[in-house]
């Protein structure tokens, strides 16, 4: 019959050292252990006769005292001045002995999913016995076991100990472990409100009543798994993962554990295992813990968390376990502790709720790909404000490569890029609107995204990019066309083209000339910091596998979907699965340029800086674009010319533009305008001295050993950097770098 039997350990905590427990160790020789808790200090601990110290050591920090003596009376120790008897738990290795066990902690999981949990693991694993460490205080762990008691079906073979320990176990600094925070996949953590360390919930920081579970309780138990209470072993084909670890000549099988969720839970029911039916198609990492047969193992061995030391598991056997995350982190939304977008139907998972716990989960709904209103078109949207003296080559160059649509959303000018616009609207070359974003919370970009969604020229497209004014796409492949790269991707629906980062070349004044001519000095191609550096913008194909446009690549990810993605970089590799829903940037193992890459004229000559500056930002506008934005943008180490192979294209692109009056007209006016703001801004105190730090010496220089800094000398600013590393040569492999402080824009 089924029996709940309540245990206490004997700790105490002082305010200099905190003991868990004190137990009677197994091997025998009258040998205690004095388990101290994380963060106790050793030296303020004194163990008094007639008990002697044999052995101190340290397991993750947490010290144990072994002592001595042939007479089993409380142990007498001194801690902080203060005397003291503890008395020796003895072991209830009895209750436990030739049982298939379970090890596990309970923090706050309910009667109703413990019993789920314990009838589940009993009739598919043979189970018979299980110790919870219950995080409760010892009053409400009285109450739970005592409901426990009545509702555990009494024809399971089961020994329960439920046991606590009168000193808190979890991370001091940590809230509660059921808040969205502590799940580690929830997102927007850098948004939550946090609430305070809580000791008694958070997440589990003492691992010694690891080691003092298995003395007091399961020395001899045929075998134990170690999972928590919101785990579920997995079945195998034969047998049970209790009798591989008895099989194995090692003794010991490593357990593998995935993280599980429900796609959506019903209203006003708490979660169960039966729900948890998806996981995330881009999670790589597992969860580690262990099962094995004590009697098998060589000595000495140490129980923790997630591995036993001393011991080694089978390489040929493996466990598996699925962690159900609602349950571990109680919400009636799933979207708290996971991005619904990662999540995706596993077909074990669903067949374990169905047959095994007889539910009906909520599924996730069908998605289908759409298809391709006008195949071959490319679409660019766009936001600008002043930006009206390059206009025309950007929009030259880009119909000269093959793009046909562009949606261009304005704010707030007064150099004439509204108006410039409204004319090349008029002569079918851009489609023009208002920007949106006033009156809401959204910045212009975020804005002119969303609006966008709804324009037709924009929803039948085949290929999309969102884009800036000063960025280029430079297709390295064929004859510098999309077509050409398209053809050398055939299977490609996404191409994620990295930036280069072009400098001012030393350029100081501003000239009516083409950008691509004028600026040829760029960052190194492995170049980490900053981190901008890699940032990359993405063609992709508009078939529906995304909810919405993103600056940086589509967002809101279909789960249903993934496996249709097939996204590149700019060389035509395969970027891993773990960057299909938030990346934004490359690394070193994915960024390429081989095919294509976006030539970023982030900041142009020193003096259109001046206006780009006084104009601000589109995405960030609450940050300046200062010195520091220059510092970090205006790189200058080597030469890239392979988009020139292009001007001749641009150029008799340009040519047809203005040979209508009109256009011509329009693009001076905005020529003149930016030269007059110029002169007005180089006219004030403030700008006339920036202009001086730009164009300076130490500015100049810095620009070309960017590539010696480490990425806090980009978050601090130029100023943290010393005159004599600016201005002294250095070795190939000369570092710099500073401690971090807070980000300067």
């Amino acid at each position: 019959m089924a029996q709940v039997i309540r245990k206490n350990f004997s700790g105490r905590s002082f305010s200099s050292a905190s003991v868990l427990d004190v137990c009677q160790l197994t091997n025998g020789h009258n040998r205690v252990a004095i388990y101290l808790s994380k963060g106790s200090t050793l030296d303020s601990v004194h163990v008094n006769p007639p008990w002697q110290v044999v052995e101190k050591y340290s397991v993750d920090g947490a010290w144990v005292i072994i002592v001595q003596n042939n007479l089993l009376v409380p142990v007498r120790l001194v801690i902080d001045g203060i005397h003291c008897d503890l008395s020796i738990a003895a072991a209830d290795t009895d209750l436990f002995q030739n049982r298939n066990a379970i090890l596990a902690v309970r923090n706050g999981e309910t009667v109703e999913q413990i019993i789920t949990w314990l009838t589940y693991h009993a009739t598919h694993h043979g189970v018979s016995g299980a110790v919870i460490m219950d995080r409760a205080t010892d009053a409400v762990c009285d109450a739970f076991a005592q409901d426990l008691s009545k509702a555990l079906p009494p024809e399971l073979d089961l020994n329960v100990v439920l046991a606590t320990c009168p000193v808190p176990l979890g991370h001091p600094n940590l809230p509660p472990e059921q808040h969205p925070y502590c799940a580690p996949n929830a997102p927007g953590k850098d948004r939550m409100t946090i609430p305070a360390p809580d000791p008694q919930t958070a997440p589990l920081q003492k691992v010694h009543i690891y080691e003092i579970c298995r003395h007091r309780f399961l020395s001899k138990a045929r075998a134990v798994a170690n999972i928590d209470t919101y785990d579920i072993l997995l079945p195998l084909e034969h047998g049970t993962l209790f009798d591989q670890a008895v099989e194995s000549d090692h003794g010991y099988v490593a357990l593998s554990g995935q993280m599980a969720y429900p796609w959506r839970l019903r209203k006003s029911a708490g979660a169960s295992f039966a729900d948890h039916i998806c996981v995330q198609f881009d999670q790589s990492n597992t969860k580690q813990r262990w099962c094995i047969a004590p009697a098998k193992l060589s000595h000495p061995v140490t129980w923790k968390f997630i591995r036993v030391v001393g011991a080694h598991p089978d390489p040929t056997r493996i466990g598996t376990f699925v962690r159900c995350m609602a349950i571990r982190h109680p919400t009636q939304r799933v979207s708290k502790i996971v991005p619904q977008t990662s999540l995706i139907e596993d077909d074990t998972l669903l067949t374990l709720s169905r047959q095994t716990f007889g539910e009906k989960p909520i599924r996730i709904p069908d998605a289908k790909k759409s298809k391709v209103v006008s195949p071959g078109s490319v679409a660019i949207i766009t936001t600008m404000k002043n930006e009206g003296p390059f206009i025309l080559e950007w929009l030259a160059y880009h119909r000269a490569i093959g793009v046909d649509r562009f949606l261009v959303y304005t704010n707030d000018c007064t150099d004439g890029t509204d108006t410039f616009f409204d004319l090349l609207q008029k002569k079918g070359l851009v489609q023009h609107r208002e920007n949106p974003f006033k009156g809401t919370a959204l910045k212009p970009q975020h804005a002119a995204l969303q609006a966008a969604e709804k324009e037709e020229i924009m929803q039948t497209a085949d290929w999309v990019v969102c884009m800036d004014v000063d960025e280029y796409i430079n297709v390295k492949v064929g004859d510098g066309t999309l077509s050409d790269l398209f053809s050398a991707v055939p299977k490609a629906n996404m191409i994620s083209m990295t930036w280069r980062l072009f400098g001012n070349d030393d350029v100081h004044e501003f000239r009516d000339s083409p950008i691509t001519s004028q600026f040829s000095s760029c960052a190194e191609e492995m170049c980490r910091k900053p981190h901008q550096a890699w940032g990359f913008k993405t063609l992709y194909r508009n078939i529906g596998l995304f909810n919405k446009m993103g600056v940086h690549r589509p967002k809101g990810l279909k789960p249903q979907l993934w496996e249709d993605i097939h996204w590149v970089n700019g060389s035509g590799t395969p970027l891993p699965r773990e960057m299909f829903r938030n990346a934004w940037r490359s690394t070193s193992a994915t960024v390429g340029y081989d095919l294509v890459q976006l030539n970023h004229y982030a900041v142009r000559s020193a003096e259109s800086f001046l206006v780009k500056r006084d104009r601000g930002r589109v995405n960030h506008v609450d940050r300046d674009q200062g010195l520091a934005y220059w510092f970090r943008m205006n790189h200058n180490a080597v030469k890239e010319t392979s988009i020139q192979r292009m001007l001749p294209r641009l150029r008799d692109e340009m040519e047809r533009l203005l040979a209508d009056p009109e256009i011509a007209a329009m693009h001076a006016h905005c020529v003149a305008a930016h030269e007059a703001k110029i002169k007005e801004l180089k006219a004030t105190e403030n700008y006339a001295k920036f202009y001086q730090e730009l164009t300076g010496p130490r500015m100049e220089k810095m620009s070309k050993i960017l590539r010696h800094f480490g990425a806090n000398v980009f978050l601090s600013g130029p100023e943290v950097v010393p005159d004599d590393v600016v201005f002294q040569d250095h070795e190939e492999t000369f570092f710099f770098t500073v401690k971090q402080t807070e980000t300067k824009h």
